[in-house]
């Protein structure tokens, strides 16, 4: 349910507003085109995420080995609401103003966990 509306997004290229074509790689070519430094914390076959910074902005990167990985991950972390910005088989997770300047680097679509099903937990604030 959820899920499907933020996966109905995640396979988005450019977006024609002036948006970079959205990019993919592995966590630190993510890292490096969004011109932070991450911290890894999970290193797992199925996925690795880490905080990255890039002076005051903060939020979190997330890659997947596969689009399955990805989709569970969403679907849990919509419960949770939050601004996530969404590419193919990575997520970012932060503050709406963090994930809009992140958005002109990376890619992908911004999406609000709160508006995908109307529930009004928001986990991560700005």
């Amino acid at each position: 349910m959820a899920a499907g509306a933020l996966l109905a997004v995640a396979g988005c290229g450019s977006g024609g507003d002036g948006t970079p074509a959205t990019a993919s790689g592995s966590l630190e070519q993510l890292a490096d085109r969004a011109r932070c430094r991450a911290d890894v914390q999970t290193d797992a076959a199925e996925l690795r995420q880490a905080t990255c910074e890039n002076g005051a902005r903060r939020y979190i990167l997330v890659t997947f080995a596969n689009a399955r990985g990805q989709a569970e991950w969403l679907d849990e972390a919509d419960d949770y609401g939050g601004t996530y910005l969404v590419g193919g088989r990575w997520v970012a997770v932060g503050g709406r103003r963090d994930i809009a300047a992140l958005r002109d680097r990376l890619g992908g679509t911004v999406v609000d966990a709160a508006d995908a099903h109307g529930g009004g937990h928001h986990g991560h604030r700005n």
